[in-house]
């Protein structure tokens, strides 16, 4: 496959090498965040477990990366230690980052995980398949009527609010400030802030646990039904014994939203905008979506593949964190203990020791063991339903749309924890 028009703008060797020789996640210039991989191959081939500049280590191998997921017990997720210099004692972004599920050990992350799990089901994930078929056919009927639009703001980001929104049980009317919310309290964890940053993300929190206190009170009265209401039976597990207090309740509720926002936004966007640069690829698609192989559902073509391609090529989650809890060896470096560990999934996912032509978007590549989701016990809970969003919005769009085209340069989200689009404006064709 060869690639289409330069969305990802190209990066010399030589200035992979700059950058690399000075890599400081707290200091990274703007031609990185439009194209990182250059400079995490180098890195991988060069350095693959980086001391940085604040002592902290940087791996980029993945076969690294799953031995470090594989330790859950020498390698820690809680970020108290990590996250109380960075927000401060008392801010409302300690609160929340160090309560959900993902920045926690067991045993709360295995009360919390069990409660959320039993709300996605195999079963309930299925029962959404029709209203979120109704849901997309519904966005490309209102794109189809002005010609197009913006793949993330009238598509991609919509889809997960309504179905997180749903899951919640939020009213719809009360959905206007969720996508808002989400951003600024993921972007709270980059690991660089400005001072606006970290004041809109401490809002933010605030605001939306004020909103979910009254929520939950409400939903104590008036429960719903707890196979597929998750706020429901998190409140109905604290009854049966599986006790979480009521900030971890508001946390993980918070954390159930953006999470699940974050991964399917991207997902969708990051998937309609490489088949711009990869049209091949998108010829491909589209053949085998005139002649689909269904699902058992029998209402979606079975895009498992491609999926999974998507997801590892342009990973939505580029970073994860651990830190050691004693001294140990990872990759031949030794680690003292406490040192703090990023994992670069975006770099393992493009590793050659694990992947064939990685750099290539093949929607044909099989045992396709991307880490996009994480791995091991903190795997991501929710990726059944992200994956069957991303099936039935990509699949429906490019029937309803098979020549749709960019009008202009799609916007990056500027992120390096969580690399996105904010806007990619399109015609339908």
């Amino acid at each position: 496959m060869s690639a289409g028009p330069a969305i990802t703008p190209p990066m010399t060797r030589e200035r992979a090498q700059e950058i690399a020789s000075t890599f400081d996640l707290r200091a990274l210039p703007p031609d990185f965040y439009a194209n990182p991989y250059p400079v995490y191959a180098l890195l991988r081939e060069t350095e693959p477990v980086r001391r940085m500049p604040d002592g902290s280590y940087f791996l980029t191998r993945y076969a690294d990366l799953v031995a470090v997921y594989r330790d859950a017990q020498g390698f820690s997720s809680d970020k108290k230690v990590e996250f109380t210099p960075k927000y401060g004692e008392g801010a409302a972004l300690l609160e929340h980052h160090t309560t959900s599920l993902v920045f926690n050990d067991p045993p709360l992350h295995t009360r919390v995980r069990k409660l959320i799990m039993g709300a996605l089901t195999r079963r309930a994930i299925d029962g959404l398949e029709p209203g979120l078929v109704t849901l997309v056919d519904g966005l490309l009927d209102a794109i189809e009527a002005k010609g197009g639009g913006d793949l993330i703001e009238d598509f991609a980001c919509a889809i997960p609010v309504e179905i997180i929104g749903n899951l919640l049980g939020v009213p719809h009317a009360d959905r206007a400030p969720l996508r808002g919310w989400s951003l600024t309290i993921l972007g709270a964890l980059e690991p660089k802030l400005t001072p606006e940053q970290e004041a809109l993300g401490n809002r933010s929190v605030s605001e939306f646990t004020a909103y979910l206190r009254e929520l939950v009170a409400a939903r104590r009265k008036h429960p719903g039904d707890p196979e597929h209401d998750v706020l429901t039976r998190l409140i109905q597990g604290e009854q049966s014994g599986e006790q979480l207090s009521e900030a971890e309740l508001l946390q993980n509720c918070v954390f159930i939203l953006n999470a699940g926002h974050e991964t399917t936004t991207n997902l969708i966007g990051n998937a309609l905008v490489a088949l711009q640069e990869w049209p091949e690829a998108k010829t491909g698609l589209l053949s085998k979506l005139e002649r689909p192989t269904h699902t058992g559902s029998a209402l979606q073509p079975d895009l498992s593949l491609e999926i999974e391609e998507f997801l590892r090529f342009e990973s939505s989650n580029q970073l994860g964190n651990r830190r050691a809890v004693a001294a140990c060896e990872v990759g031949g470096v030794a680690l003292q203990a406490g040192a703090l560990v990023t994992l670069c999934i975006g770099a393992a996912n493009r590793d050659p020791a694990q992947f064939s032509q990685p750099d290539v978007l093949d929607l044909t590549r099989e045992n396709n063991r991307h880490l996009a989701f994480g791995f091991g016990i903190h795997q991501c809970a929710g990726l059944s339903l992200a994956r069957l969003e991303g099936r039935i919005a990509i699949a429906r769009f490019l029937q309803r749309f098979p020549g749709y085209r960019l009008t202009a340069a799609p916007t990056r989200g500027g992120r390096a924890r969580f690399r996105g689009f904010l806007r990619a404006p399109f015609a339908a064709s």
